[in-house]
């Protein structure tokens, strides 16, 4: 169904039932599902968050200068794909950690065609480091890579099954969505991700299925076309 994928995941989730850091099992789980699919030919790119370990925006409301936070944040997304490698190499899944600004030799230095080079070689490529700039959620990033090498889906991994009317760990009323627009996602209120990147993915007609990856077995039932988590489109 889709040949070339971004695969967004969040940092909490890798917390597992852990408070902070890194649960071993959830990234293994993780590493087995990405392998799963890369076995079938698809090319994978993925952006992990970092708010396991560090999350900017905050750190600025607990007195760290905003600048300085989100590159902190960006690190612990540097810190989160070498555990990502580190757990695919394991799985026996080579994948290449690329950042988007120099740490050679931690990861390589993201330029669009050395990515899509990895990919093709059957490679994952894990970008980390958000866009290398602050003020700029790893959502963000991950709308930008996804266009920048031309995915034909952005698959946002969560806790949660899909888009609901309202948070539905707090809500119990709350009512998900099957399918919804970006139009809507704006009108409604809706946090499904920050404001740069809904209008990004909207301007560049990008699809995003949020879904729980959290489930083992839900990547390969998304991208086998199985109606689990919410399609976003224009």
């Amino acid at each position: 169904m889709y040949k070339r994928i971004l695969l967004k995941l969040s940092g909490e989730s890798l917390m597992g039932n852990k408070q902070y850091g890194i649960d071993e099992q959830r990234l293994a789980d993780y590493a087995r599902q990405i392998k799963e699919i890369a076995d079938t030919g698809i090319e994978v790119a993925i952006v992990i968050g970092g708010g396991n370990i560090f999350r900017g925006l905050s750190g600025a409301a607990k007195g760290f200068d905003r600048v300085k936070g989100d590159q902190m944040g960006m690190l612990a997304t540097v810190i989160n794909s070498l555990a990502l490698s580190s757990a695919l190499e394991t799985a026996g899944q080579r994948g290449q950690v690329f950042s988007a600004t120099r740490m050679e030799p931690i990861g390589k230095l993201y330029v669009v065609q050395d990515a899509l080079d990895a990919m093709k070689r059957g490679e994952i490529a894990i970008i980390s480091g958000g866009t290398g700039n602050p003020f700029f959620t790893t959502d963000t990033a991950s709308v930008l890579r996804a266009v920048e090498l031309k995915a034909d889906v952005m698959l946002k991994g969560t806790r949660v099954d899909g888009i609901y009317t309202a948070d539905p760990e707090k809500d119990p009323t709350a009512v998900k969505f099957d399918r919804i627009s970006y139009s809507e996602i704006y009108n409604r209120g809706l946090k499904i991700m920050d404001l740069t990147a809904t209008t990004l993915a909207q301007d560049n007609h990008l699809p995003i299925i949020v879904f729980d990856m959290d489930t083992v077995g839900n990547l390969k039932k998304v991208l086998s076309g199985e109606n689990i988590g919410t399609l976003v489109e224009a």
